[in-house]
């Protein structure tokens, strides 16, 4: 409802009532009786008593209007149950006019009285019809108490329900409310206050009716009671403010800082009885205006493109943490209103609790968005912005563990031919633009529900998911092949980029590692023959088959603790004594039965389960080491190290942290060494032995002889002793090369003070001819089979003839071979090699 349309039906319906207050007081004065001159004190009196209760006992302010609660009823009903109607009608306009001339607005003087004499005339007449008629020669005369009774219960009816019904029509036209809302505003109050006029005036009556001039009495009596009731409502009223106030904090208390704003402009207007509440921002670009009434939202937006809005206004500051003022809150009346002292405070508690709540919504939507962009960088290629490898593995993860029968999922991996040409010869930055383009065509060329990642360098994968047959997984590769075919522009240049990829289909078991390994053989594949792609194929892959089983099982063996450990005695070839012992690592398979490194570990390398099964292998030797040494035999260990371990910069902080926990001095561990270990990656390499070494741990190179890099690698590495590979050990009594070769590495051995272990040592002709050419130390069937560390350890105690620690008999019974020095000198001392 427009305000025009409002103001003319609010002055019609008060020039209604004016009409009937006009018509009702004409017909009173026209039929009052004569009054004799001892009631005429009894009639001012009265009316003075009506002016009294008259006067409000507070204004409760709604809007930009005043509502006033007052005792008019119990001085009405008193006027009633002694005076006949004409002269309640009479009086009520005398009264009423007197307590409310002092209103400047002559509209509303006129509203009060009519609807006042209108309620009287209503009452006077009820009561008349009930049974009460008094005469004004005999005031204080009843005929019947239980009549007096029902007529001023009667009477209080009829005015209360013409009072509430003209007085909440009129405030809810001038107001804006709602007719219902404004009745069951404080209609609590109002009842009471209504029950309580009654006895009031039943009191009255009763005292009357021994003395009319006792009528004086109830000037002081309203006055205190509209007191104490007018103490009573204010302190109410105060609390409930209080108590929405709380209410209202409370729901400021949430995190998305639109709730707040929204939150504070819908419920400040109920508080402060306002017309309309706005908040507005000044610390933003562009500054925010928030705007509302009670529950509902006017406007949100820029403040420039606000509509403007008329009335008077109430501001509170709101200020930031420590940015100071931070923007205003504005109650806004479509009339001048001035907030009390209560109010006031109300109003700044308020704009402070909403500056707190604007501060933690805007510290948490900075929070969650810090957290965002980390969860986002955690995920996605800075480069490029597509998913990373960490993203694609967990997705595709998820895509196995819900895998049902709408589709079938694929990977594609893409490689870029000849890339590093780019890089050197239009420099990083060219090739950035490059990988960006790709990035951009491959996301582009995906479908919905596809997840495009870069790997790494200039290797994408591309997880295809809800493939309806295995053929489609094809065409779709070749499509996103086929998007990179046209050239790229870079400074002014055209490049064409080649690429080959991938393509396999999720495997029956091995997850996805298993995934991405097939597509890494079959883009390798499609590379060897010149294609753009390739899929996956059992007969192109050169891994064995049993392995791929074994991939997908790896997670439950670690779990289970299916990998256990057997230790292999190493023996002074001369005396028979056990030296030390080597670790060798074994997959107690629940249906393969125990398997040996060579038919798991490439596995396990490409599985990711490395660094759990190379600690618990680790864990195994330590622990059966600790038994020997409390046993009295004091046998250093010697554990195989995977070359991928030596990549992982945590390696050499893991080791010594487990020979701590098992108080193992470093020496006592022997970490052997692939003579293979490759060159790629060798600084970081080199950085991990040389960490290891320098806390004391021995290294050996493990099958010294088989590689092509021995020497080199033999320069690099800062080893304490080298294995000779079984190769040579099984051929020394028939070959002269392998004889030839165990003499050169027993004289290189002993020119960089190293010491030599032989493998494979079966036989005593094997033992003889390796101690004739002065390798003092072996390892075969000859002394022990691998066995656990219990049996081991009763095997020591045990010993050959009854001598413990010794597996075999002595070869000369005279004299023994002196052992050679360990080598106490650093890793600079060795001498360099020539290539």
């Amino acid at each position: 409802m427009n305000d025009a349309k409002a103001d003319k039906r609010l002055r019609l319906c008060v020039g209604l009532v004016a009409f009937a207050g006009s018509c009702c007081l004409l017909q009173a004065a026209l039929e009052a009786p004569p009054v004799p001159l001892g009631s005429l004190f009894y009639l001012a009196a009265l009316t003075v008593i009506i002016a009294v209760a008259g006067s409000p006992i507070i204004l409760i302010r709604i809007r930009s209007e005043k509502r006033a609660y007052s005792a008019t009823s119990g001085a009405l009903l008193v006027a009633v149950a002694t005076i006949p109607p004409q002269w309640v009608i009479i009086c009520t306009m005398l009264g009423i006019l007197t307590a409310k001339i002092s209103i400047r607005d002559p509209m509303k003087v006129t509203w009060n009285v009519a609807k006042d004499v209108v309620a009287a005339t209503a009452a006077g007449t009820t009561a008349y019809l009930v049974g009460i008629r008094p005469d004004m020669g005999h005031i204080g005369d009843f005929q019947s108490y239980p009549s007096l009774v029902l007529g001023l219960l009667a009477a209080a009816l009829a005015y209360g329900i013409v009072d509430e019904f003209l007085g909440n029509t009129i405030f809810s036209l001038a107001t804006r409310t709602s007719w219902r809302r404004t009745m069951l505003r404080n209609l609590d109050l109002v009842l009471a206050a209504r029950g309580f006029n009654i006895v009031l005036a039943l009191v009255a009556v009763l005292t009357i009716e021994r003395s009319t001039l006792l009528i004086v009495t109830m000037i002081p009596t309203v006055l205190a009671l509209q007191l104490a009731t007018k103490n009573k409502i204010r302190q109410r009223a105060d609390q409930e403010a209080w108590q929405r106030l709380a209410g209202t904090a409370d729901q400021l208390n949430v995190t998305d800082l639109a709730s707040v704003l929204h939150s504070a402009v819908t419920r400040t207007p109920g508080l402060f009885s306002a017309d309309e509440a706005e908040i507005e921002l000044d610390d933003v670009d562009p500054p925010r205006l928030v705007r509302g009434s009670a529950d509902r939202l006017g406007y949100e937006g820029p403040r420039s493109e606000a509509p403007e809005r008329e009335g008077s206004t109430i501001e509170a500051a709101l200020d930031g943490p420590t940015s100071g003022a931070i923007g205003v809150l504005r109650l806004r009346f479509r009339k001048p209103v001035k907030l009390n002292e209560s109010e006031q405070y109300k109003l700044q508690t308020l704009a402070s609790s909403l500056s707190t709540a604007i501060g933690n919504a805007r510290a948490y939507a900075e929070l969650k968005r810090v957290s965002a962009e980390n969860a986002y960088e955690a995920a996605h290629d800075p480069l490029t912005g597509l998913a990373n490898r960490r993203e694609l593995l967990e997705q595709a993860a998820r895509s196995f563990a819900g895998r049902s029968s709408d589709g079938m999922l694929a990977m594609l991996l893409i490689d870029l031919n000849h890339f590093k040409e780019v890089n050197d010869t239009l420099g990083h930055a060219a090739g950035d633009d490059v990988l960006r383009e790709v990035a951009r065509r491959l996301e582009h060329a995906a479908q919905p529900g596809d997840l495009v990642a870069r790997l790494g360098g200039d290797e994408f994968a591309v997880l295809l998911a809800h493939l309806p047959t295995p053929a489609v997984a094809s065409h779709r590769a070749a499509a996103m092949l086929t998007c990179l075919e046209p050239p790229i522009v870079v400074d002014g240049m055209q490049l064409t980029v080649e690429a080959a990829g991938g393509i396999a289909l999720a495997p029956g078991s091995g997850g996805v590692q298993e995934l991405m390994r097939r597509a890494d053989v079959a883009m390798y594949q499609a590379k060897r023959g010149g294609q753009s792609t390739a899929t996956y194929a059992h007969a192109h892959d050169t891994a064995d088959v049993g392995r791929l089983m074994l991939g997908g099982e790896l997670t439950r063996a670690v779990a289970e603790h299916e990998f256990f450990v057997d230790f292999q005695p190493i023996v002074d070839l001369a005396s028979g004594e056990v030296t030390s012992a080597e670790a060798l690592a074994r997959w107690h398979h629940p249906e393969h039965g125990n398997l040996t490194p060579m038919q798991f570990l490439q596995t396990v390398e490409r599985s990711g389960q490395l660094p759990a099964f190379a600690d618990a292998v680790l864990e195994e030797s330590l622990t059966a080491l600790s038994v020997w040494r409390d046993a009295g035999f004091n046998l250093p260990v010697a554990v195989n190290v995977s070359p991928r371990s030596l990549l992982d910069p945590t390696f050499p902080a893991t080791v010594l942290d487990r020979l701590a926990a098992h108080s193992v001095p470093p020496d006592r561990l022997v970490l052997e060494l692939a003579e293979t270990l490759t060159l790629s990656q060798l600084d970081v390499v080199d950085r991990a032995l040389s960490e290891l070494r320098d806390a004391g741990v021995r290294l050996a190179l493990d099958d010294f002889g088989t590689g092509v890099s021995s020497l080199s690698v033999l320069s690099r590495i800062p080893v304490h002793q080298l294995k000779i590979d079984r190769e040579f050990v099984t051929a020394v009594e028939t070959s002269s090369e392998a004889a030839a070769v165990i003499r050169s590495t027993v004289d290189l051995a002993r020119s960089l003070q190293l010491s030599v272990v032989a493998e494979g040592v079966e036989s005593e002709p094997q033992r003889l001819a390796l101690w004739e050419l002065g390798c003092v130390a072996g390892q075969g069937h000859l002394f022990a089979r691998p066995m656990r560390a219990d049996r081991l350890l009763a095997t020591l105690q045990r010993g050959s003839a009854g001598t413990p620690g010794i597996l075999a008999e002595p070869l000369h019974k005279a004299g023994s071979v002196v052992r050679m020095p360990r080598r106490r000198n650093s890793r600079s001392q060795i001498p360099h090699l020539p290539a």
